[in-house]
């Protein structure tokens, strides 16, 4: 989700004119931090602090801080498993909410139907319809982040799509007024849904069908190695750019010579064009360099205007810009 201000915004207010007022709407349960590093908070390990950083408990807990948000003028995001995300080097002048508290992060089934929160791991959803012989999930496996993301972007892999297995969307306005909408209403497109440019998925209600608990747990292991086998697994947001009309992007990247491409400790992934990975020094500023590199490449070469699939927010004045250190394993996790 983007950055929201009211419409027209006021202006901008000083940090300490409003963050005590958004911190006493915190319950007890609510994880609260002033000038949290985003780095430690995106699968690509770069950017800088957000002026408050809060984890919500509950729905209505959440409804208060996006309407005082809202009403107040201040920038919010709801930051999800933080794939597909760039954060820049200056952070974020706001609030960023992340729904992952188990209230949000839930995953319950009813008959052929999975009931899950914004803040589920796709993963998870994936793991838990297998466990119950659910089909139609297999894809999920294979996409990193959570469901509010996905739901975001209608996010995408192995040929499916995220609202290919939406009956409905649990969604809140900036007025914090929530409500459950049929998918049909949501407006969805190729790595878009529009109905969430100016609200907040909460939750969603997916459809399955029955199916065999062995068949789905296969389907589920060739995703998986499909995926290792030809993506990177060092930091990364996922893929860079949408695909263009003519060519896919990892392809085009590759056939313009450009895997390997590196500004400071961003480079292209040299098992994936589309991929772009931080070899653990770089900064926002590096990775937004080599991203005008390949776009200007693509634009000169062959006519192309690759569009940006990764969302980039935050302020391009450096507040912080030393690289935080990524922790070992699986960063798209």
């Amino acid at each position: 989700m983007s950055p929201t201000f009211s419409s027209p915004p006021p202006p901008p207010l000083a940090t300490s004119d409003w963050v005590g007022e958004a911190v006493r709407l915190a319950g007890p349960e609510t994880l609260v931090r002033r000038d949290e590093p985003l780095a430690r908070h995106t699968t690509l390990r770069v950017g800088g602090p957000a002026d408050l950083f809060i984890e919500p408990a509950a729905e209505e807990e959440l409804g208060r801080l996006i309407a005082f948000c809202h009403g107040r003028g201040i920038a919010f995001f709801i930051l999800g498993r933080g794939s597909n995300l760039l954060v820049r080097d200056g952070g974020f002048r706001g609030v960023v909410i992340r729904l992952s508290h188990p209230y949000f992060s839930r995953v319950e089934l009813s008959g052929l139907r999975i009931v899950c929160g914004a803040g589920a791991r796709l993963k998870a959803v994936a793991v838990e319809a297998r466990r119950h012989a659910l089909a139609g999930f297999e894809f999920l496996e294979g996409i990193p982040g959570s469901v509010g993301g996905a739901l975001r972007m209608n996010a995408g892999a192995m040929g499916g799509a995220t609202f290919d297995c939406v009956e409905s969307v649990r969604v809140m306005d900036y007025d914090g007024v929530v409500a459950d909408w049929p998918a049909a209403r949501m407006e969805v497109g190729y790595r878009e849904c529009g109905a969430l440019r100016n609200r907040i998925a909460l939750g969603a209600r997916l459809a399955g069908s029955a199916g065999s608990r062995a068949a789905i747990g296969e389907k589920m292991a060739s995703f998986s190695q499909k995926r290792w086998g030809s993506q990177p697994a060092a930091p990364s947001a996922g893929c860079a750019f949408k695909n263009p009309a003519q060519i896919p992007a990892g392809r085009l990247i590759e056939e313009l010579g450009m895997k390997g491409a590196r500004c400071g400790g961003a480079s292209v992934s040299l098992e994936h064009g589309n991929f772009i990975v931080n070899d653990g020094t770089a900064t926002a500023r590096d990775v937004l360099d080599l991203i005008e590199l390949i776009r200007g490449r693509a634009r000169e070469a062959r006519g192309i205007a690759l569009e940006l699939e990764v969302q980039i927010i935050g302020d391009p004045a450096s507040r912080a810009v030393t690289p935080t250190p990524f922790e070992a394993g699986d960063p798209h996790e």
